[in-house]
């Protein structure tokens, strides 16, 4: 047995296929079932192994914002700040978390596609039908399927009795495809007319079929594989990553900065080293995950009493940021239900007979109805059959291409009545109504211009069937039979009936509100072209271009996105063909949104940047979308646009901001760390003065927008950031570097070194120069008077208990040649005063010698 069976197995002859898969049109052995089983493994879409959760937790930890608050949250611990700590620690493990979370989302949505499938065949095993679980099908087996039947894998036709498949899953094409044995030539499954695909229902009819691909090997597989892959990076994720790389190089630039400029200064090494990963920690917008978040979460709930339900909340960025929405055509475009356009005689004008005849056929007839078949009865007037009772009927045939039905009115009257393509059914007639009712011989001229025109209104996206019909006499046929062939002759041309999805109202005006606000629409629909231009015609749509989905098969990547950007209707696509063109979008540089509602949109949507769906989508677009569009319009979307860059807007906010801000704060405390003699602020200092300032802007998701930022996308520019950054930050610096030289160069002001404290600490006065009638403690006073007096007449006065009292832990030993001041008591020396630190907390008066 051959396993490597060509791609397009439908273009194979039949024998061929049953020869390479070692079978016959009987069936499998149950041995042979078996060996089988076990190397092409279980018929499932959604048993891809999950992938284990600490390399989701290490991959997520790598990504460089995240890795820079870890070191933040490390160096706090170090420096004793444990709730700048444990605040930092939360914000990143809410951020893993919630990026874990919606990684699992998309294993959910391919364990949907379970739920696509049936549960149990008929299988043709050891030369008996029985049923089996459709996990134990293997290619080689023979399968029975029925009116109702979910198909279980991909396979050929080998018989067909009327069979009609539901594949709008897969092709998007809302009306039903009938079913023969082939080879057919088409070049994707859209137009493979002997070919059953898994998840795919026959409506109507008996099909055997034979297996040629289980599992991942099918169609349906291939989505479950796309779905469960890991997700390209979305626009927030790519610009998040872009701000960590910059924080990067800023705390890279700093560091190397300070430990070079310090060393150079023969400053103590672990002291310095110390100091400088404090001010690249410093670098750190440490709430950039809580603020996103908050202003994100304002963003979904504005988005929500818009009728949009935000499942990512990082999507409502990415949507904003949009500058290329892709669409399906079916449930976005159109109203995704098939209605009747219009019937007409054969001379193109309104004809209520035709309705009522369609409906005779469509009524009576005692099979499953098919979409048509609901349309025709939901327009025809409700007394259409009133009167007419069925005696006997010839159900839809591949060979014949129409269905028939003998009735018999109150009256004693005698009606065949046949629908069917419209060349079948003209195929079958002689004569066709004139304007006046009485039939008229048809000749070769006449029979050529009704067949030209039903495939120009074909052109225009309509679906046509052929309404005909003849007496026939009480002797022809027996009250109570089947109808053979034979009965379908001689027959009147009523007129036809078209059928069409109808075009959403709404629109083309939704998509002229998202070109004015810089959103390209792109049309990437698995319907045929024809069916796609007469859509975009209708609405009036700006587009340019189309590829097909054979073109698209012979584009490589490169060439795919050099043809995606003029290029806006894409028809005829299969799902792995949606997906390559958002792709190939995205590699152009375009922020990509997508929506869809059926399972073939599901990679795509699963790709893009904002993945859209609708309510009333399948659960496995709903289980892979970012966010649901409560009512299908595109209106809707266009107001979900606005809000995306409302959010985005306040977000950047922050970001410029914080990065600016804190690389000024940083590059000040660097600079005057070379100009002064101590450091200008502790570590844990530097982290606590950070996350206040952090905190202040809490406040920013509840700000206004300016309409300009609301009337284009957005992308993140991190050129633009740090130009930013680059300006204010050190603007912001030069202001800090002035009062540091105010404060050295005025006395009365400034800092003062003391010749006997430890080097590099902060030293400052507590009492100062002070009145004593100002300080709180009146033993304190004459010990500062006498200290003053000591001053004036060239001492220095040290911290010093008074008289019997033991020095508390906060004095100091008096320097070499220091005079004590008596009676000044150790407590008044433990109250620090305003701006006190440094180890050990030395003090020193304003009067003191420098």
């Amino acid at each position: 047995m051959s396993t490597a069976l060509p791609a397009r197995f439908w273009a194979q002859p039949v024998p061929g296929l049953v020869r390479d898969l070692g079978t016959a049109a009987s069936g499998l052995g149950a041995e042979e079932a078996a060996r089988r089983l076990r190397i092409h493994g279980r018929n499932s879409v959604a048993d891809t192994p999950r992938r284990h959760l600490a390399m989701r937790l290490l991959r997520r930890l790598a990504e460089p914002l995240v890795a820079i608050l870890l070191v933040a949250a490390l160096v706090s611990g170090l420096t004793g700040d444990w709730p700048g700590f444990a605040i930092i620690l939360a914000i990143v493990t809410f951020s893993v978390v919630m990026d874990v979370v919606q990684e699992h989302r998309a294993e959910v949505a391919a364990g949907k596609l379970r739920d696509s499938v049936a549960l149990r065949a008929m299988v043709r095993r050891d030369g008996q039908v029985r049923p089996l679980p459709v996990e134990e099908l293997v290619p080689g087996d023979v399968v029975e399927l029925a009116a109702g039947s979910l198909v279980p894998a991909d396979g050929v036709v080998l018989e067909s009795h009327g069979a009609q498949a539901q594949e709008a899953l897969l092709t998007g094409e809302p009306y039903p495809v009938p079913k023969r044995p082939g080879p057919s030539d088409g070049a994707g499954p859209a137009e493979a007319f002997d070919a059953l695909f898994a998840g795919t229902a026959l409506v109507a009819g008996t099909a055997a079929m034979l297996v040629v691909a289980t599992g991942h090997a099918t169609q349906l597989g291939g989505i479950a594989t796309a779905l469960s892959a890991r997700r390209p990076p979305t626009a927030f994720e790519r610009g998040l990553h872009g701000l960590g790389l910059l924080i990067l190089r800023l705390t890279a630039f700093l560091v190397l900065f300070v430990l070079l400029a310090h060393l150079v200064f023969h400053r103590p090494t672990l002291e310095s080293f110390l100091f400088a990963v404090a001010l690249a920690v410093g670098l750190t917008p440490e709430l950039l995950p809580m603020v996103t978040t908050v202003t994100l979460s304002r963003g979904a709930l504005r988005m929500a009493a818009k009728r949009v339900v935000v499942k990512r909340l990082a999507a409502i960025h990415d949507l904003g940021a949009m500058d290329v929405l892709c669409t399906d055509k079916t449930g976005t475009l159109t109203e995704a239900r098939i209605a009747l356009a219009d019937a007409t005689a054969p001379d193109g004008a309104a004809s209520a007979r035709v309705l009522q005849l369609a409906a005779l056929n469509a009524g009576l007839a005692s099979g499953a109805r098919t979409t048509l078949d609901d349309a025709i009865l939901a327009a025809a007037p409700p007394d259409a059959m009133q009167g007419w009772s069925l005696l006997a009927e010839a159900p839809f045939g591949f060979e014949r291409r129409r269905s028939s039905v003998l009735c018999r009115s109150e009256g004693g009257q005698r009606l065949l009545v046949v629908k069917g393509a419209p060349e079948a059914v003209l195929a079958a007639c002689i004569s066709a109504e004139g304007p006046d009712g009485v039939p008229r011989p048809l000749d070769q001229a006449s029979r050529a211009a009704l067949l030209a025109r039903a495939e120009a209104r074909g052109a225009e996206g309509l679906r046509l069937l052929g309404v005909a019909w003849r007496a026939v006499p009480d002797g022809e046929a027996p009250g109570e039979a089947a109808l053979g062939p034979e009965a379908e002759r001689d027959l009147v041309l009523a007129g036809f009936c078209a059928f069409l999805d109808p075009p959403k109202q709404s629109a083309g005006a939704a998509v002229a509100r998202l070109a004015a606000a810089g959103v390209r629409v792109k049309v990437v629909s698995g319907d045929a072209a024809p069916v796609v231009l007469h859509l975009v015609q209708t609405l009036g749509l700006p587009a340019r271009g189309l590829l097909t989905g054979e073109e698209v098969a012979r584009l490589d990547a490169p060439a795919l996105a050099a043809r995606v950007g003029r290029v806006d209707l894409f028809a005829r696509l299969s799902p792995d063909q949606k997906r390559r063109v958002i792709l190939a979008l995205k590699a152009r540089g375009h922020t990509v949104g997508f929506i869809g509602d059926g399972i073939n949109d599901a990679p795509a949507i699963h790709a893009a940047d904002a993945g859209i769906s609708v309510e009333g989508a399948t659960e496995v677009a709903r289980a892979a979308a970012d966010l649901i569009l409560l009512a299908p319009d595109l209106g809707v979307l266009a107001d979900g646009v606005v809000e995306g860059r409302r959010t985005y807007t306040n977000v950047m906010k922050y970001v410029r901001m914080g990065t600016s801000s804190n690389f000024g704060n940083m590059l000040s405390m660097a600079v005057a760390s070379l100009a002064l003699p101590f450091l200008p602020l502790l570590p844990a200092q530097i982290l606590l003065n950070n996350l206040l300032y952090d905190l202040s802007e809490i406040g920013i998701p509840f700000d206004a927008v300016d309409p300009a930022d609301l009337a284009r996308p957005h992308g993140w520019d991190m050129a633009a950031v740090l130009r930013f950054t680059l300006v204010m930050g050190p603007l912001s610096s030069l202001f800090d570097l002035a009062i540091f030289g105010l404060l050295l160069a005025a006395p009365p002001l400034g800092f003062r070194r003391h010749a006997g404290a430890v080097p590099h600490r902060l030293v400052r006065g507590e009492h100062g120069d002070a009145d004593p009638g100002d300080l709180p403690d009146p033993q304190c006073r004459p010990g500062l008077a006498q200290g003053a007096a000591a001053s004036r007449a060239g001492g220095d006065l040290a911290r010093c208990p008074g008289p019997g009292a033991r020095p508390g832990a906060g004095a100091a030993r008096p320097g070499p040649g220091l005079r004590t001041a008596p009676g000044c008591p150790a407590r008044c020396h433990r109250r620090p005063g305003p701006g006190l630190s440094g180890a050990g907390g030395i003090p020193q008066g304003r009067g003191a010698a420098g």
